[in-house]
């Protein structure tokens, strides 16, 4: 049996370390809003933007809410809904913390003209790859994540989304997604 004395000690103890646990402040991500103007959050992503069309070409992106501390932005756009789990769509990185989004048909190089790089989808080549999920098998969510680093990836050309999300590991302080839809 615990003495009186013994279980108010323990109680002390376990308030006092409440106290010092809610006042040490967590570090938390925030929030990033990534848009578009070519479809809205859960809604279809025009046809032009995707393999309906013989020039598929990046739909625009913007976004906001990029802490004064973010050196890079990091952009991955995923399906997983693929019969294959997650293809991947479109990789870059090292996108100026200042950039405010990206226009329409953004080149399929590996570097672009703002200094960020361009990884490789899931076909293995760099730059975007439109929507294209088999025909019949009902609309695909098609993943629009952004990320603000606390640095630059040392990366070069050509790297893979998982290598970017390794590389991007502890060093996220700001994200947030657009999520478009799209069927054949």
């Amino acid at each position: 049996m615990v003495s009186h004395v013994k279980l108010v000690c323990i109680l002390f103890t376990l308030a006092s370390l409440a106290v010092v646990a809610s006042a040490t402040p967590a570090r938390s991500a925030s929030k990033l809003i990534v848009t578009s103007s070519a479809f809205g959050p859960g809604t279809a992503i025009p046809a032009r933007y995707s393999c309906s069309s013989a020039n598929a070409q990046s739909p625009p992106l913007a976004w906001s809410g990029v802490p004064a501390a973010a050196k890079t932005l990091a952009l991955i756009v995923r399906d997983p809904d693929a019969p294959n789990g997650n293809f991947i769509h479109w990789v870059v990185y090292n996108l100026p913390a200042s950039a405010k989004g990206l226009d329409s048909s953004v080149p399929t190089s590996g570097e672009l003209p703002n200094g960020a790089l361009q990884g490789v989808n899931g076909t293995g080549e760099p730059g975007y790859k439109g929507p294209c999920p088999p025909p019949g098998s009902g609309p695909h969510h098609y993943h629009f994540e952004l990320m603000a680093l606390d640095r630059a990836l040392d990366l070069k050309p050509g790297a893979s989304a998982a290598e970017v999300k390794e590389a991007a590991r502890g060093h996220v302080i700001a994200s947030g997604e657009l999520i478009g839809t799209f069927s054949r």
